[in-house]
């Protein structure tokens, strides 16, 4: 007995059922011309019920065709977001290039990447790291002390602890963050974009746009330094 769900029915209709044929008659590159179309085509076995080898390759062969154009679809669209993010973020560097005030330059950082990144928070934490094992350390620079040395920004979900840290006092409930290391003189910290969805930054993210834009906040703290009262 066939598993499979019955198909909807479609009304007879016999003038359009012969318009059909003719028009395939006289066209037989038609299925040549668009494969898709006989891709799709349901045509009934001669033996009932029964499912051959091929027909069950072809309905097999087709949920693939299926999954790739839907994976396909889902990386195009990461692409034209990625493009899209890429252009913002450059209007927002050729902001922070331009800013000489430290007040200026929180406010850019902070409302600019909250706004690109659809972010509920922006913070940037900024610290003195010991020079030896045995230099106390101050909680938030203990909690981050290993990622100060990372090369490339890190995203995905944040825990508890260190979400409290850098966006309690915000008043937002974090799930996922991006956190981007920052390397200014004399000081090293952490720039995080935080959002309330738990699929907005995850570990396969691509990180070239962050690092690039550590690399600019950076540099540009090494221009404009900030005083603690600053950070934010």
């Amino acid at each position: 007995m066939s598993s499979q769900p019955a198909e909807q029915s479609i009304p007879e209709d016999p003038e359009r059922d012969t318009l059909v044929a003719d028009y395939l008659r006289q066209h037989p590159q038609f299925f040549l011309r668009h494969p898709d179309v006989l891709i799709a085509m349901q045509v009934p076995h001669l033996s009932g019920d029964a499912v051959s080898l091929i027909e069950q390759q072809v309905r097999i062969l087709r949920k693939q065709l299926e999954s790739e154009r839907h994976r396909l679809a889902h990386l195009i669209a990461r692409a034209r977001e990625y493009e899209a993010l890429s252009t913002r973020l450059h209007g927002l560097v050729l902001q922070l290039i331009l800013v000489k005030d430290p007040a200026h330059l929180c406010h850019l950082i902070k409302d600019g990447l909250r706004h690109e990144f659809h972010a509920e928070g922006v913070t940037l934490k900024l610290f003195q790291v010991p020079e030896t094992d045995d230099e106390p350390a101050d909680p938030l620079t203990a909690a981050f002390r290993d990622f100060v040395d990372r090369e490339h920004a890190l995203c995905g979900p944040l825990d508890e602890e260190k979400g409290f840290m850098l966006f309690g006092s915000l008043g937002v409930s974090v799930k996922t963050a991006a956190l981007i290391p920052i390397r200014a003189d004399g000081q090293s910290g952490v720039l995080a974009i935080g959002s309330a969805d738990p699929e907005r930054f995850h570990p396969d993210m691509g990180t070239e746009l962050l690092d690039r834009l550590g690399e600019v906040v950076s540099h540009k703290l090494r221009a404009v330094p900030l005083d603690p009262s600053q950070h934010f």
